[in-house]
């Protein structure tokens, strides 16, 4: 027998009554527990994709460069690669004359001679740095002389390491560049590709079956029937889902009858990690959903009802292992609930953390200078600093990273504009960051100091436990500072005291604490096969090539751990190659390597990964210096826990570093 209109509709009224039962009315906070509780909030599994597929993904895993950025030192500027020390006292009175070297050095020519005492080596933008150069000055500020000789008459001095890029400053050989849950833009697919990574592991996008369900919709596009509505629900629910990270899959629209209803369902269920409705929630006469859901498989519906305004018809279930999300009809009340409810569940299947505000204030540390008569945005990182006893609040640290890195944007929460009409920006002064990407946040601990690959394991280990670390490598003495200004909550060191004889503790401050971190095996670095090294200790590898002009070191940087080791060694000499002095082990390690420098000072497990020859020095300490009045809160306190966890022993050791006391 066939119903009629009015006979089908009041059929659908008395099945609403016995609805009664499904429709228990819970608190807010009591769905979200129920929710979270019975629908896992995790990644889905990894898959590799071919980099140009990862734009909008999120990383499964921890990305280690596997070769340094730049792959050598380089020229900054068109000009010439000179030894500094031929500069000095040059002026325009009494210019210094250099030899032209008969080689020109563009990009991706290698070098073929020396940059000896008195002469200078043309070089372009991007240019490998010949041996012997320490400096490149710009083709402005000289003059160019011809005859049979070419040379060129410099009327100013230059220091050491003026506009010269060092291998590895941008990116070392094994240093973590990308962290694992980090959403890839175009910004972070640049840096894969210049670390040469063809494809990378990425977090599966959730597929999110989308339906709407009601006799009164139809599609946009067609032409609407009396008390017909148009389906908007469906096109921003799936909108939402690819704003958050899932791949939507549209299901249309399905009538009010509970067995298209429930065959839609079926097919979605087979298909979708997770499957979202509008419409068919509340007690009305076309309500089917509830019905069905009951019997698609165990547990069933676990909340229908919940006290939201508006909200209150939302409806959630799960149909064996896979979560269905039944929304309230009206637009207002299915995105609300939606945003409350699935977004959260959404972006952690995509790996993606909770969505954030898109900017926040934040105070500057130290006073910012710029250039009046032009804005300058200022990329920044922000760190939960202290703004004074017992008050927090964001600070904003720029990044002194350069216009040639790749990492600069990467490694930004966001940025700040410094007006045309100012000279800079004073210390202590709030300044707005606009937020880059609305996911991004603070992290939860910042770590400044000197670089290590056992940090980097150890912040993989931090992630694991649902705490986020951001790390800026400024050195030692760097990351002590920027702890005591407040900027940061560890810092990374290994400073040598030289009157004690003791790492680091000697440097603490007042109000300072420091967690013993681990043992790491310095030493001077060589490339195998070098006569003046077999059979030597390292002092006396150091002491024969002191007498040796041929000889050419490679520095680090003033400020860095390893300095005071170096300068044990020379006692008081300056040999070539003295005021080459990059910021980074492997920096070094690859100046030796490529055969710019004879030897350096830098950590076996470096010299390991370069190939190179390691007579043993010392074996210094790694640790890291925190404000002990902050040690018992929860990242700080997990942090210096996992110090001590035997899966972070094992993974140092497999680096070569030894935890303290083992």
């Amino acid at each position: 027998m066939t119903l009629s209109p009015a006979d089908t509709v009041l059929t659908r009224l008395a099945a609403s009554s016995r609805q009664e039962q499904f429709l228990a009315v819970v608190s807010r906070d009591e769905a979200m527990a129920r929710w979270r509780e019975a629908v896992p909030h995790a990644a889905l599994p990894p898959e590799t994709v071919p980099l140009p597929e990862a734009l909008g993904r999120v990383l499964a895993a921890d990305i280690a460069s596997p070769i340094d950025v730049p792959p050598f030192d380089r020229a900054l500027v068109d000009g010439f690669a000179v030894r500094s020390a031929d500069t000095e006292g040059a002026s325009e009175a009494e210019p210094r004359r250099l030899v032209l070297n008969r080689e020109i050095l563009a990009c991706g020519v290698a070098p073929a001679h020396i940059v000896g005492p008195g002469t200078a080596t043309p070089i372009a933008t991007g240019g490998v740095l010949p041996r012997g150069a320490d400096a490149v000055v710009m083709i402005e500020a000289t003059d160019f002389e011809d005859g049979p000789e070419p040379a060129i008459a410099l009327g100013q001095s230059v220091g050491p390491g003026r506009f010269v890029g060092y291998a590895g400053a941008d990116m070392a050989r094994g240093e973590t560049v990308l962290r694992r849950g980090t959403l890839v833009t175009a910004r972070e697919i640049g840096m894969l590709a210049a670390c040469g990574l063809a494809e990378v592991a990425v977090v599966c996008r959730p597929r999110v079956a989308v339906l709407s369900t009601g006799d009164e919709l139809v599609s946009p596009g067609s032409a609407l029937a009396p008390a017909q509505l148009y389906d908007s629900n469906g096109a921003i629910v799936a909108a939402s889902v690819t704003e958050n990270g899932g791949l939507a899959m549209p299901g249309g629209i399905v009538p009010d009858d509970e067995a298209a209803l429930e065959n839609a369902l079926r097919t979605a269920l087979a298909t979708a990690d997770l499957v979202v409705l509008s419409g068919g929630t509340s007690k009305g006469a076309g309500d089917v959903s509830h019905r069905i859901l009951s019997r698609l498989g165990e547990p069933g519906i676990l909340i229908h009802g919940v006290a939201l305004k508006p909200g209150k018809p939302l409806c959630l279930a799960l149909a064996g292992s896979v979560p269905v999300v039944v929304l309230p009809g009206f637009p207002t009340s299915a995105m609300f609930t939606f945003h409350e409810f699935v977004v959260p569940l959404i972006r952690a299947l995509a790996g993606l953390p909770a969505r954030e505000e898109e900017s926040v204030e934040a105070h500057l540390p130290q006073r910012l200078v710029s250039e009046l008569g032009r804005t300058e945005y200022v990329m920044a990182a922000l760190s939960r600093g202290t703004d004074g006893p017992g008050e927090q609040g964001f600070v904003a640290l720029p990044l002194a990273k350069g216009s040639g890195a790749v990492t600069a944007f990467s490694q930004a929460d966001g940025f700040f504009a410094v007006p045309a009409n100012r000279a800079g920006i004073e210390a202590g002064e709030t300044v707005r960051v606009s937020r880059i990407g609305r996911a991004a946040r603070p992290p939860d601990l910042m770590i400044v100091g000197s670089h290590c690959l056992g940090l980097d394991r150890l912040v993989g280990h931090l992630a694991g436990r649902g705490v986020s670390a951001r790390t800026l490598w400024v050195g030692s003495a760097g990351g002590l500072a920027a702890l005591r200004r407040g900027e940061c909550d560890l810092a990374a060191m290994h400073l040598l005291d030289p009157e004690t004889g003791r790492y680091n503790a000697p440097y603490l401050t007042p109000g300072l604490a420091l967690a013993p971190g681990w043992r790491r095996l310095q030493g001077v670095v060589f490339r195998p096969g070098d006569p003046r090294f077999e059979g030597c200790s390292a002092q006396d590898a150091v002491a024969g090539l002191l007498a040796d002009d041929d000889a050419v070191m490679v520095n680090r940087n003033t400020g860095a751990g390893t300095r005071a080791l170096v300068e044990g060694l020379l006692n008081g000499a300056r040999p070539a190659g003295y005021w080459n002095q990059p910021r980074s082990h492997n920096a070094v390690a690859a100046a030796v390597a490529q055969g710019r420098a004879d030897w350096g000072v830098a950590i076996s497990t470096v010299a390991d990964a370069y190939g190179l020859g390691f007579l043993p020095l010392t074996g210094e300490h790694y640790d890291f210096a925190y404000r002990e009045a902050r040690r018992d809160e929860p990242a700080l306190a997990t942090f210096l826990g996992l110090l001590d966890d035997p899966a972070l022993a094992s993974d140092l050791a497999g680096l070569g570093f030894a935890r303290e006391g083992a």
